[in-house]
């Protein structure tokens, strides 16, 4: 039984948007019920296509099993697609280039995550998304690996949007977007000031108003002097320099209830309860975000899409093994509206 709910305050505006500017969305796991039912879906809603790779008699087999409508969804075996030649010469021309040898070209092109990323970079697709059946360096990988990088991001990162209609605080809208949620173990000053600033551009276009990013730590505006207050600090002044101030508002450091509780604000740094509750939370490491993710989505009960990949020139995300059909529908539609809005938010691309 499928497990899609009524839309929200972030998936809502995506499914709008979607259903002016279809998109195509590549899914390198193809044969998953869960996948077959986000792509029934997805055409029902008419938000584009989807495109499913895999082993097609094994693809279809199942759907016809669970009485899954196959309309409108594109089935691709990667060897056996009319592409594979082409994608092979492409990644021999680039590995030529790193002066890389000995490639079995085929051999990778064969892999979906590869052929999928191969089909995003060069157009054949708008936006991919994987990790519903494998771990999350195998998704990750090929990316890097084949798609071009955003030269104004220093690293590539993750965000993680989360909604909630029933947690107090939980943003202006019951949104908020977190990062990073996925790739950077220990982050610089320079990655959390790079991360602060593209999702807040992120979360600008999604939520189509200014918005307001948290820098989290322990401490409030860096009042215990530990390396990790420090580095937060300096990433602050950093953040505010790359971001227009018309569109996005940089705090930090600041503790969480600080930063979404405008009460606890009032007492602890009075000087910032007046503003509105944060919009983007930036963690300070890998753990501290991952940790928070799981806590509010198991034990708050928050609904959650992405991880949505930043840092490179074309849309991709990552979804967890546990992923729900409804998470995977929902960070679909994010990545065919990032698609929607390329040109902007990937200028270099």
């Amino acid at each position: 039984m499928s497990t899609f709910s009524e839309p929200n305050s972030f998936t809502q505006p995506l499914y709008d948007q979607l259903k002016r500017h279809p998109k195509r969305i590549v899914f390198p796991e193809g044969a998953d019920l869960r996948i077959l039912r986000v792509a029934e879906r997805f055409v029902e809603m008419e938000l584009g296509v989807p495109i499913l790779l895999g082993k097609r008699e094994e693809i279809f087999e199942m759907a016809a099993e669970e009485g899954v409508r196959m309309d409108f969804v594109r089935v691709i075996d990667p060897a056996k697609s009319s592409d594979f030649e082409l994608f092979c010469s492409r990644l021999d021309r680039i590995e030529r280039y790193r002066g890389l040898a000995g490639i079995d070209v085929e051999d990778v092109i064969a892999k979906p995550h590869y052929f999928a990323a191969m089909m995003v970079q060069y157009g054949q697709a708008d936006a991919c998304l994987g990790g519903n059946l494998m771990d999350p360096l195998g998704v990750y990988r090929p990316l890097l690996h084949l798609i071009k990088p955003d030269r104004e991001v220093s690293k590539v990162f993750a965000v993680t949007v989360m909604t909630s209609d029933s947690l107090p605080n939980f943003g202006r809208e019951g949104v908020l977007f977190l990062a990073d949620t996925g790739m950077i173990p220990e982050p610089t000053v320079d990655d959390l000031a790079r991360i602060a600033a593209e999702t807040g551009q992120l979360a600008h276009h999604h939520l189509g108003r200014r918005v307001r990013v948290a820098l989290l730590s322990h401490t409030n505006e860096g009042r215990s002097l530990t390396e990790s207050s420090r580095r937060v600090q300096a990433a602050l002044a950093a953040a505010r320099n790359l971001v227009s101030v018309d569109d996005v508002e940089v705090d930090g450091g600041l503790q969480l209830d600080v930063a979404l509780d405008p009460e606890v604000a009032r007492i602890k740094v009075p000087h910032l309860a007046p503003k509105e509750r944060a919009d983007v939370l930036v963690f300070p490491s890998l753990d501290a975000a991952h940790i928070s993710v799981k806590l509010l989505r198991h034990l708050g009960g928050a609904s959650s899409y992405g991880r949505i990949i930043r840092g490179l020139t074309r849309p991709a995300g990552q979804v967890p093994r546990t992923a729900t059909e409804e998470m995977i529908l929902g960070t679909a539609a994010a990545l065919g509206v990032e698609a929607i809005q390329y040109r902007h938010l990937h200028p270099h691309g």
